[in-house]
C-alpha cells in the first residue's frame, strides 16, 4: 500500500490545524505556509476532510478551519479514509463480499489479503491525532521508556 500526496499532506494539514485551532480558526494560507504546501491543493484536502465532518470552517476576517472533535477521538484512519478511501491493499472482491468472486470459497490468498486488510485498518485506527501532537512533541508515552533513543 502506498499513500498518495493527498493521505501524507493532509495528514500533515491535520496536525497542523490540531496544534494551531485551540484558540481559533486557522486560516488556510497559515497552514500552507508552515506546512509547504500550496494553498490550492490544501483547499482541495481541507474540502474532503470538511465533507467527512472533521473539520468546520469559520468564515470572516477571522475565519479559517477548526477541528469538529477532540484529538483523541480523531485517528489517522478517519484522516486517510476522508483523503484515500478505502485503505485495502488490493481490489479483492471477495473481502467485501462472498458473492464478489466466484472463487472465494477455495481462495487461500483471500486469508493473506484479509488479514494485510484488518492490520492496517487496526493500526490506522488506533493511532490517535494527539498521539501524533505528543510525538511531535517529544512527550510520546509509548516511544519512552524501553523503547526511547538517545
Amino acid at each position: 500500500m502506498k499513500l498518495s500526496t493527498k493521505g501524507r499532506y493532509g495528514l500533515r494539514a491535520m496536525i497542523d490545524l490540531a496544534k494551531n485551532s485551540e484558540a481559533e480558526a486557522v486560516p488556510i494560507s497559515s497552514i500552507a505556509a508552515r506546512q509547504e504546501i500550496s494553498e490550492s491543493y490544501l483547499e482541495q484536502l481541507i474540502a474532503k476532510l470538511k465533507k467527512a465532518g472533521l473539520v468546520s470552517s469559520i468564515r470572516g476576517a477571522q475565519g479559517g478551519y477548526m477541528l469538529t472533535r477532540q484529538t483523541d477521538d480523531i485517528s489517522v484512519g478517519d484522516i486517510l479514509r476522508a483523503l484515500e478511501g478505502d485503505l485495502s491493499p488490493i481490489d479483492c472482491p471477495a473481502l467485501g463480499d462472498e458473492d464478489g468472486c466466484s472463487k472465494s470459497g477455495s481462495c487461500a490468498s483471500k486469508y493473506v489479503w484479509q488479514r494485510l486488510n484488518d492490520g492496517i485498518n487496526e493500526i490506522v485506527d488506533e493511532i490517535k491525532l494527539s498521539t501524533l501532537i505528543e510525538q511531535e512533541n517529544g512527550a510520546c508515552a509509548p516511544c519512552s521508556g524501553a523503547h526511547a533513543t538517545k
